[in-house]
């Protein structure tokens, strides 16, 4: 189906705001508990510090998921270590030994298809308010790049061009831009248009957030059906697996109830929390810093390890192999040609180099090396980001946004915000607290390496064998002194 008819029948959904299911609240109270007492019975990880074979990253929009799949995860993981992912429909075998890494805006019900036992997940999440401002400013900024065309039409053919020949994933199909944009520009265009009607037009308004002849007014915004479908409470329906992107055959039923019947999303909110506790890191976006090294430390140093163990056991197994004259297949480590379906000759060669280089790196990388490589990889992505954002908001000016602005917005928009959102701000709290415990298992962790690297590093004398010599060395000290004293003493009584 052409892309134009599949936003039109999901904005024909959306705003007639249809719900095909029986939706009184003794019906769907039963199938929400019924849907949270099945989720809440999966069994817990023994131990969920540990990483497992598969890493999904289950990205949040909005929240710096992608500074952390770039500047950390692309140098932790080889690309042929990546999962082949399409967001539509599932395209690899994540039993496959060489799928370690899936990065996606899927829902948890992404578990669905996967390993449980082998795979561990990570997340983070983001203050409720700041998303939403996020989300917002983010769907206007994509929008606006298209305002370089005279009109729509040229646009959408614009966007039809561009795929076939497109290496990588267009933000476009991805959930759940792949709504919000098009929504987004049709409204920049509709606004862009009006504004010709009129004629010269003299903006003196300076907040950005309810400048509606150049943009969407936030409240407007916030108070639209797809909104109340696509973003609020996004955070908690994406951890709980109930998004209307989800894997779960009972996710739309469950969700429209929920939505329909506040309470009810009680039971929800409880079934994401448990979802948090049984994940491998759960970071915060405004505690950036804590964030990156916790990330560093939990899942970095693990993914090391584990490369330098599976090493290890390829140069002996290699070894032993040419102990018997038998020469070792490269292929082995590299991905079939049925699982990279969508990779050309070319891109998979840029895969094998990569491999092999990563491999190179692993070998002498370190969590603070990785710390490293990831604050010059930040800085240089948000200085490219920056320059991409002021160029699309450059279009819609004055209507540019910032922090600033963001503060002068008024209170009651704010109070709304927060009132929508209230699943997110209940299972953010969680999180806050998931992350302080995270913190200190990490300090903990962290201290007990310390220590034990003081008394028992297997290199030369080590700390401990130091430090007790030279106690050694000054009680001998004082005994010696001790002993020349008594000595003079006696000396003077026989006198």
């Amino acid at each position: 189906m052409d892309p134009t008819l599949k936003l039109l029948a999901f904005l024909i959904l959306v705003l007639a705001n249809i719900c095909p299911i029986k939706s009184d609240f003794s019906h769907c109270e039963k199938v929400v508990k019924n849907w949270a007492f099945s989720s809440l019975q999966q069994r817990v990880k023994e131990d969920k510090h540990t990483l497992r074979d598969l890493l999904f990253f289950l990205h949040v929009p909005r929240t710096g998921g992608r500074t952390y799949f770039h500047c950390f995860l692309k140098r932790l993981y080889a690309n042929a270590q990546e999962c082949p992912r399409s967001y539509d429909k599932l395209r690899f075998d994540p039993r496959k030994q060489e799928c370690r890494l899936l990065a996606t805006h899927d829902d948890y019900s992404m578990m669905s298809k996967l390993p449980k036992e082998k795979t561990s997940v990570v997340t983070i999440l983001r203050n409720p308010v700041d998303r939403i401002f996020s989300t917002y400013e983010f769907s206007i900024e994509v929008a606006a790049r298209f305002l370089v065309h005279p009109n729509l039409t040229s646009a959408t053919k614009m966007v039809g061009r561009l795929r076939p020949g497109a290496t990588g994933v267009s933000t476009l199909d991805i959930w759940p831009w792949k709504y919000l944009v098009p929504w987004m520009r049709e409204d920049l265009f509709a606004r862009r248009d009006a504004r010709k009607m009129m004629g010269s037009i003299d903006i003196k308004r300076n907040d950005p957030y309810n400048m509606e002849e150049m943009v969407m007014p936030l409240q407007e915004y916030i108070n639209d059906p797809r909104a109340h479908e696509l973003v609020h409470n996004g955070e908690t329906f994406q951890v709980a697996g109930l998004t209307n992107n989800s894997y779960f055959a009972e996710s739309h039923e469950v969700r429209c109830c929920v939505q329909k019947h506040k309470i009810l999303g009680e039971h929800v909110l409880e079934v994401a929390k448990k979802r948090l506790d049984d994940m491998l890191y759960v970071g915060l976006t405004e505690d950036h810093r804590e964030s990156a090294t916790m990330f560093a430390n939990v899942v970095g140093a693990q993914v090391i390890s584990q490369a330098l163990t599976e090493n290890s056991s390829m140069e002996s197994a290699a070894n032993s192999k040419s102990g018997t004259g038998q020469g070792s297949s490269h292929s082995e480590s590299l991905p079939d040609n049925d699982d990279n379906q969508d990779s050309t000759s070319d891109h998979k060669a840029d895969e094998i180099g990569s491999t092999e280089d990563l491999e190179e790196k692993k070998e002498t990388m370190t969590v603070g090396k990785l710390m490293e490589a990831y604050e010059g990889c930040i800085s240089s992505l948000r200085k490219t980001q920056s320059r991409r954002r002021k160029s699309s908001l450059k279009r819609i000016s004055p209507a540019n946004f910032s922090k600033e602005d963001r503060s002068r917005v008024s209170e009651v928009v704010i109070e709304q915000i927060r009132s929508l959102n209230h699943l997110d701000f209940e299972l953010y709290k969680y999180a806050q607290e998931i992350f302080a415990k995270q913190h200190k298992h990490v300090v903990e962790k962290l201290s007990s390496m310390e220590s034990e690297s003081m008394f028992n590093n297997p290199g030369g004398i080590t700390m401990w064998k130091f430090f007790s010599s030279a106690m050694c060395i000054v009680v001998l000290l004082a005994l010696l002194f001790l002993f020349v004293n008594a000595r003079r003493r006696m000396s003077k009584v026989k006198i």
